[in-house]
């Protein structure tokens, strides 16, 4: 693996953006590690070690990366849907309907392409685990963490489904970008208020759910912002390892509008939690009357602007870094199985925690100070046995080839069907888990029930109907190694 690595840094074209890179592994490393420190297990049960000292909740506007993982889905995308338009066969643009086909098959080949990298491994995450969960309950088995692990281990799947309907949405609001460029994030930020207003002003039931989209996508919406170098920071297309100015006034007009979007993010997301209904916490409490992130709040919103401009204000000297050869390598070794370590995380925490009750090793009560003595070794038994996982499963992560034929006309609607498809079955499956598979087991998607094997259907189902709509696609530059 180290070869293969050393030869797809070495071939990193110079007009690689590889600060993009490194915030997208640098963002799941970090979720990866607050759930790995979130988790207050005992031999009751698994808690929340934010509701056990509420005082550490602040912490969460630091480490609360997601909208960076999303903002970074956006500049990927646009990259990867522009240049797969750039290569439709010639004659394509010679009257509206030949426009129409050919775009058409390329959001077919777009979708394809994207889909592939998110649920070839996740597909094999939730195969395995239901093969397990099953054997356990065909045994008698499922309580205890054994039952908890069961439900918690399917939960990250959210993530999955909400960047799903990113890859999903990326062509319509890729078009309004390039008509309106910041009125397109601004009406999805106004509406992302208009919801909260009426969730909370108004009391309309239901209504909330919709900010899952509105919020999400103003975040991507800022990455096709930065594809287009809007953001002030020389972010463009072909801006190589990312420099900015480096002297004089350009370098402070360079930073104006990052330090806009930080400092106004900030001071709305004070202002918003000081005043407002909001929590302080920018993750989900248990017991929780309203939440930041499920569904998403205009707070959060005002989370993510401050988080994005911050990253921005750290281009330059992470570009730096970055030029350096070592630095690199570990970039594009990490980019080649985050996914997959994201998806195996909980399962090597909650194993790890398992191994210590079945060795009749003490549990300390979260926050004494056994507790926190023990931490680094529980961090490093993770960290280990995720990186097994990841040795036996990282091949999935590789994207299939694209084979030779091209998605024939009319194919993006089956695309689009697929892929909604697959949105609702790994959300569903994020919200009823593992558990109780024999019982029949549901859970609430908004106001549908849903089941596991139901969630696991649509999944596979949805994504065979994009293979079949997308095959032949030729993959275009995806800002990844």
């Amino acid at each position: 693996m180290g070869s293969a690595v050393r030869v797809l840094a070495e071939a990193t074209p110079a007009t690689r953006d590889r600060y993009v890179d490194l915030l997208r592994v640098g963002s799941l490393a970090v979720v990866v590690l607050g759930h790995w420190m979130m988790a207050a297990v005992t031999p009751d049960g698994v808690g929340n070690l934010l509701a056990v000292v509420p005082a550490l909740q602040p912490l969460t506007w630091l480490l609360q990366v997601m909208p960076v993982f999303f903002f970074v889905g956006g500049f990927s995308h646009a990259l990867s849907y522009r240049s797969l338009l750039r290569k439709r066969p010639e004659g394509s643009a010679a009257s509206d309907t030949a426009t129409s086909a050919s775009a058409d098959s390329v959001y077919a080949a777009f979708l394809r392409a994207r889909l592939q990298r998110l649920l070839r491994p996740t597909m094999v995450f939730v195969l395995v685990w239901g093969v397990v969960a099953l054997l356990v309950q065909l045994l008698g088995g499922g309580g205890g963490l054994t039952g908890v692990t069961l439900r918690l281990v399917t939960q990250p799947l959210w993530f999955i489904g909400i960047y799903l309907a990113m890859v999903a949405f990326t062509p319509p609001l890729l078009r309004l970008h390039e008509r309106y460029g910041w009125g397109a994030f601004a009406g999805l930020a106004g509406a992302a208020a208009a919801v909260d207003v009426l969730r909370f002003a108004a009391g309309v039931p239901y209504v909330e759910f919709l900010n899952f989209a509105f919020v999400w996508l103003a975040v991507h919406q800022l990455g096709f912002l930065r594809a287009d170098g809007r953001l002030g920071t020389g972010a463009g297309t072909g801006s190589g390892t990312g420099s900015t100015p480096s002297t004089g006034l350009g370098a402070l007009r360079s930073l104006r509008v990052p330090a806009l979007l930080a400092g106004g993010g900030l001071i709305g997301a004070v202002v918003l939690v000081a005043a407002g209904p909001y929590p302080l916490s920018m993750v989900g409490m248990p017991g929780e009357k309203v939440s930041n992130m499920a569904p998403p709040t205009l707070a959060l919103l005002a989370h993510g602007l401050w988080l994005v401009g911050a990253v921005e204000l750290l281009r330059a000297p992470a570009a730096r870094l970055l030029a350096r050869p070592r630095a690199w390598r570990t970039v594009v070794a990490a980019n080649g199985v985050a996914m997959t370590a994201f998806l195996w995380h909980l399962t090597a925490m909650l194993g790890v925690y398992g191994a210590l009750l079945a060795l009749d090793v003490p549990l300390p009560e979260p926050t004494t100070a056994a507790w926190w003595a023990q931490t680094p070794l529980r961090l490093a038994a993770a960290a280990a046995l995720t990186a097994a996982l990841v040795a036996a499963f990282r091949t999935f992560e590789h994207p299939a080839p694209p084979s030779a034929t091209t998605p024939a006309p009319g194919s993006g609607p089956l695309a689009a069907l697929g892929a909604t498809l697959c949105l609702l079955g790994v959300l569903g499956l994020s919200t009823v888990g593992l558990g109780g598979l024999l019982e029949g087991r549901t859970a609430l998607l908004i106001a549908i029930p849903v089941s596991a094997p139901a969630a696991v259907a649509m999944t596979l189902g949805g994504w065979l109907l994009v293979e079949r709509a997308g095959r032949g696609a030729v993959r275009g530059s995806d800002q990844r190694p």
